[in-house]
């Protein structure tokens, strides 16, 4: 059996977004900015999907921009708007458990002469709106904070934050590249003036994403070049992709809260049976406030590597927060900033649900998932746990 238990890093086509792509690849090949039949058709299927991603999170389609991926929205957002405002002030606030492409941005701008606050997170990976309010000076121009982890599940507190900002005349994006298409989005409801999101997490295709910039927003282009999107974002469309992430948009519109039921009912399942089951496994991130497919773990005595490696050798999929880089192993940085002990955040492991998984594949889970656990720690090098230390990992609520 094979079990992909992996969708925040992707997601499988959906047959019927890919249909809807086939005509662009071929016969509907034009330029949109061709102005003869052929070009004229790959516009209006553009600013079809623009529509059809704005509804998905109630906004005006004038106010997307479309791009080529999350990391490229973020960039975009970060550098664009800091740099627009920056005689207004050189102060940019984000959190410690953001994207790499968020935090890579900011320190882009930590080196051209911007001062960058990175704000600290509670034991479930939480943003508090206090300590936000508490360090914006007369020079913050920018606030960005993650809607929700792909690596804990937990959903952050923007709509307080983004109302803090407004007060202080600061600029709010969020990076929604996890949350959008996947639980209720509205950026009226949560009054944030930027978000990033990409299509893959939807069901769409990649190399399709998105950057909402609420209307009347000034924005520094990232890409220089044509005409495209307005003039913000120049480079010839990627028409079949596009299109794809607007068909995905609205699929997730129409099914959103059926996907939501399925994935939240076959997580809190996987969870129970597997933390029942299982010595020494905590459960990460917040029990409440996190996406409904989402179960991240720590577990004691053993690798995050080495139980993917075994899951997937019996054809289950699922992620781990630390990576091997440079012949060492390194514990994730975000479980560490949420207070976890290195050696405790070495053995993480996430897994994420998606619409298309079933009870089966959680029973087969359920069955062999112990079982590696009991192989590896009979060969673990490590003699006593780290809860003795207060790990800060709790068990679900």
């Amino acid at each position: 059996m094979k079990c992909y238990f992996d969708h925040v890093a992707t997601n499988p086509l959906d047959p019927r977004v890919f249909e809807a792509m086939l005509p662009y690849f071929k016969e509907e090949f034009g330029n949109p900015q061709s102005v003869y039949d052929l070009g004229v058709r790959a516009k209006e299927a553009i600013e079809k999907a623009r529509e059809q991603v704005a509804s998905l999170i109630n906004c005006k389609p004038s106010e997307i921009i479309f791009t080529s991926s999350g990391a490229e929205s973020n960039n975009f957002a970060l550098r664009g708007i800091a740099l627009a405002r920056q005689n207004e002030g050189r102060h940019v606030l984000v959190s410690k458990v953001e994207h790499h492409s968020i935090l890579n941005s900011a320190r882009f701008l930590e080196k051209n002469g911007f001062t960058v606050t990175f704000l600290p997170v509670d034991k479930y990976g939480m943003v508090d709106p206090d300590t936000v309010k508490k360090s914006i000076t007369k020079e913050t121009t920018l606030i960005s904070i993650i809607h929700a982890s792909s690596e804990v599940g937990t959903i952050q507190p923007v709509k307080e934050i983004a109302r803090i900002a407004k007060e202080h005349n600061i600029v709010f994006h969020t990076d929604a590249v996890a949350s959008t298409g996947n639980i209720h989005v509205d950026v009226r409801e949560l009054g944030i003036d930027l978000l990033s999101m990409a299509a893959h997490q939807f069901y769409g295709p990649k190399g399709a994403a998105a950057l909402y910039v609420r209307e009347g927003l000034r924005i520094v282009p990232l890409i220089y070049g044509g005409i495209q999107e307005g003039g913000r974002r120049a480079g010839t469309e990627n028409v079949p992709a596009i299109v794809g992430m607007g068909v995905a948009a609205e699929l997730a519109r129409n099914e959103l809260a059926q996907r939501m039921a399925h994935v939240k009912k076959l997580r809190d399942r996987l969870v129970s049976e597997i933390t029942s089951r299982v010595e020494n496994i905590y459960y990460t991130g917040h029990p409440a406030e996190r996406l409904p497919g989402h179960a991240s773990f720590c577990v004691e005595y053993i690798e995050g590597e080495a139980m993917l490696l075994m899951l997937a050798a019996k054809g289950i999929y699922g992620a781990s927060g630390s990576a091997c880089s440079s012949k060492a192993l390194k514990a994730s940085p975000i479980l560490l900033s949420m207070g976890i002990p290195a050696q405790l955040a070495q053995g993480s492991v996430v897994f994420s649900l998606g619409k298309d998984n079933t009870d089966e594949e959680i029973d087969y889970f359920i069955n062999e998932f112990p079982q590696i656990i009991k192989r590896l720690r009979e060969i673990s090098p490590y003699q006593k746990g780290w809860q003795e230390a207060g790990s800060p990992a709790c068990k679900p609520e």
